[in-house]
């Protein structure tokens, strides 16, 4: 899984892209939250982009859990197989791209 800070990357030439990850029958959903989600582990990836607010993503990588913090234009991406959940800091809205039906 991986952090993504938009304004880090730069091309070395116009519209050079980063791909972040191909999802085949993806659900692209936007959220408004101001709770905690639950600990999951989604089926397949998900890309997770902070619109507004102010998210702490909790990850859990060998037993130990690591908050990652993420502001508004962040990207989180978590491969299939990576243990997280979502706090809001107050109100937040994001947009979420995952494998449909996907928890």
């Amino acid at each position: 899984m991986r952090k993504i800070t938009p304004n880090e990357f730069t091309g070395t030439k116009a519209w050079q892209a980063l791909d972040i990850d191909l999802i085949e029958n993806a659900s692209i959903r936007l959220h408004w939250t101001d709770a905690p989600y639950k600990w999951h582990v989604n089926d397949g990836s998900e890309v997770f982009v902070v619109l507004d607010g102010k998210v702490d993503m909790h990850v859990r990588q060998a037993g130990e859990v690591l908050v990652i913090p993420l502001q508004v234009g962040d990207i989180f991406h978590a491969e299939d197989g990576d243990e997280h959940v979502a706090h809001p800091q107050g109100g937040a809205r994001v947009l979420v791209i995952e494998t449909a039906g996907s928890v």
